[in-house]
């Protein structure tokens, strides 16, 4: 079952997509990206998959988004909307993992531990900008205070796994993937089983959550 809802910030209107889980034990929020939306292949993958595992997915629109603006805000901006519709995630009554990709990953690590989330899913976690990897991030990911789980790209330009600092969360790569876990048509591994790969790391991970 999917439903819609439009939720007010500080920061103007947010909307959340949920896909209700069948006899659901956690919300797994998933915030976008600041190039584009809730339409990202891993979180249409996740939304789709694993609802029938007993997780539902909420996947969240920023303001901006829903705005129609093109450009991401800042940082900062960002937080406040997340923290303005945390109640809305957290309404079931359920145990709400905080995630999402790329910038929405970014936010989910820093905002996790204040607003009780379970834990923190970040998705293609931009370590660096691309072609930068002085002005690391990692300081965002290492201090979530919370089970963490990173799902990166074996091709993402914005950090490789190899290029992750050792610390106290769990990495899954998906070889070949770039920042958008596309894979080349030429890689041994197609679109649809990086996919799987992603979806089976997730279930698993949560799975062992308590």
């Amino acid at each position: 079952m999917t439903q819609t809802e439009t939720v007010p910030t500080d920061t103007g209107e947010a909307r959340i997509t949920w896909y209700t889980g069948t006899k659901p034990r956690a919300v797994l929020a998933l915030g976008h990206g600041a190039g584009g939306g809730v339409e990202a292949r891993d979180l249409q993958a996740l939304a789709g998959a694993l609802p029938a595992e007993g997780v539902t997915v909420a996947l969240v629109e920023q303001p901006w988004r829903v705005a129609g603006k093109k450009v991401a805000p800042a940082p900062k901006t960002l937080d406040t909307g997340w923290r303005g519709l945390w109640p809305a995630l957290a309404k079931p009554g359920l145990p709400v993992i905080a995630g999402g990709r790329s910038a929405g990953a970014r936010v989910a690590c820093r905002t996790g531990r204040e607003l009780g989330a379970l834990a923190v899913l970040a998705l293609s976690f931009p370590l660096h900008p691309p072609g930068r990897p002085e002005r690391s991030r990692a300081e965002e990911l290492l201090s979530t205070g919370l089970p963490t789980l990173v799902v990166q790209g074996g091709n993402d330009p914005f950090g490789r796994p190899e290029e992750y600092p050792e610390g106290p969360y769990g990495l899954v790569e998906i070889p070949y993937g770039d920042h958008g876990f596309a894979v080349p048509k030429r890689a041994p591994l197609g679109q649809d089983e990086a996919l799987a790969l992603l979806v089976n790391g997730v279930t698993e991970w949560i799975s062992g959550l308590r």
